[in-house]
């Protein structure tokens, strides 16, 4: 019997309402006592944590792991070892591989190769149609036996709505969630940007910010006439976010995530034709970015997500309107989200609850995201107050593109513990 005693860190776990300075037994990878004080005879090895916070493993509801296909930008090796580095034990991938997840081959490669891998679940998410190209439903019961937790056509954002009806009541009836990119990609066609004044200036088309709200609108319309649960990825937008809101209060099943890149930088970052800064949804205004850090304070947005999106230095280094959309954010989470504690948005158990337990809710895994005894012991350990430089050195991804590098960030992880091993230590 393998045995690991993580002693004299302040545990954080709020799914039990835990915070405070505790011992957290673990044998055979799964959590078994937390308590003050256990005797170190106890455990065949000792973890002496003083100072540092004990959460619940980070779990990461969207992510781009570019495996099968793709994996000169990323492969599901380095994009775990780039997870564990981020204190993320459980990573949901999108389906937007190559060939696209829409059947159990695809499934079950993903699966089987983590699995091998051993440092983190991943958790895949099926396509909702075949090849993503929203004409014809993708293999989704076979899928779900194989192994995915949730289905979405990410970025393709099923324009066919009674396609995505039928996807949802299908969904609903195998128990899991339907993810949606939410935009009306007519309005937003040929965009690179947040349109407004910047986005003249600079002669760059512009991503309107109603594209976005007119596609939650109709994703949140859908959900209440199936009753399935919809989980609307990075949401960006202030008139968004109210939406969601009056749509929770009118009882529709209804989660969302925001981004720590959509609650940190506006349209700004894009002023000098960063393609390190292009993403989609695109960065918006001071006055959407105060609406995404409210509404984690109140509870409108469920979850933090990366949209860990890893392109090769080659694809960025192009003229902007060339340069594909995304960054890379799994190793940029923790400081970037303790930034909401600092400022006063949440308190650090509602922050971990939004990194851990929420998202563990809505992919309906519940022997993870917590610290009961029984759980599987996936843990993260971090320094709230470390700081340092965010280097291109530091980096575990194939990839580099990150608007990130050189800036001074706090809060490091220092340990991550899956299935009771340690994968990931910073000394």
């Amino acid at each position: 019997m393998t045995s690991l005693l993580i002693r004299g860190g302040k545990v954080v776990d709020p799914s039990q309402g835990i915070e405070g300075k505790f011992d957290v037994l673990i044998e055979n990878g799964r959590v078994v006592r937390i308590e003050k004080n256990i005797s170190p005879s106890e455990a065949s090895s000792v973890l002496d944590v003083n100072g540092l916070v004990v959460s619940p493993g980070f779990i990461d509801l969207h992510a781009h792991l570019r495996d099968p296909g793709q994996e000169w930008k990323e492969d599901i090796e380095s994009g775990s070892q780039a997870a564990v580095a981020g204190g993320i034990t459980s990573v949901c991938c999108m389906a937007n591989t190559d060939p696209v997840n829409d059947n159990p081959t695809v499934t079950k490669y993903i699966v089987d190769k983590a699995k091998r891998v051993g440092l983190c679940d991943v958790f895949p998410i099926g396509a909702i149609t075949k090849g993503l190209k929203g004409e014809e439903l993708a293999e989704i019961g076979l899928m779900v036996k194989a192994g995915i937790v949730a289905i979405s056509d990410d970025g393709e954002a099923t324009k066919d709505s009674k396609l995505l009806r039928n996807a949802m009541d299908y969904a609903k009836s195998l128990g899991i969630p339907v993810f949606t990119h939410s935009e009306d990609k007519s309005l937003s066609a040929g965009g690179h940007m947040n349109e407004g004044v910047l986005s003249n200036y600079l002669g760059v088309p512009g991503m309107p910010a109603e594209a976005e709200e007119i596609g939650v609108i109709r994703d949140i319309l859908l959900a209440k006439l199936t009753g399935v649960h919809l989980h609307i990825c990075h949401v960006s937008t202030k008139g968004a976010l109210e939406i969601i809101k009056r749509a929770k209060e009118e009882g529709v099943r209804v989660t969302c995530e925001v981004t720590p890149h959509h609650f940190t930088l506006t349209e700004e970052a894009v002023k000098g034709f960063d393609t390190n800064a292009k993403m989609c949804p695109p960065l918006r205004t001071k006055r959407d970015v105060e609406a995404c850090k409210e509404s984690l304070r109140t509870g409108v947005a469920d979850v933090i997500a990366t949209d860990h999106a890893p392109h090769s230095e080659d694809e960025k280094l192009v003229e902007f309107c060339q340069a594909p959309f995304g960054i890379i954010g799994f190793q940029t989470l923790l400081p970037l989200s303790l930034n909401l504690v600092r400022e006063g948005y949440l308190t650090l158990p509602q922050l971990i609850e939004k990194l851990s337990v929420n998202p563990a809710k809505i992919i309906n895994k519940k022997d993870i995201g917590t610290l009961r005894p029984g759980a599987r012991a996936n843990v993260t350990i971090f320094d709230p107050e470390e700081e340092y430089t965010f280097t291109k050195e530091m980096i575990k991804s194939k990839s580099s593109n990150t608007p990130f590098l050189g800036w001074k960030l706090k809060g490091k992880v220092k340990f991550t513990i899956y299935n009771g091993k340690i994968v990931f230590k910073d000394l």
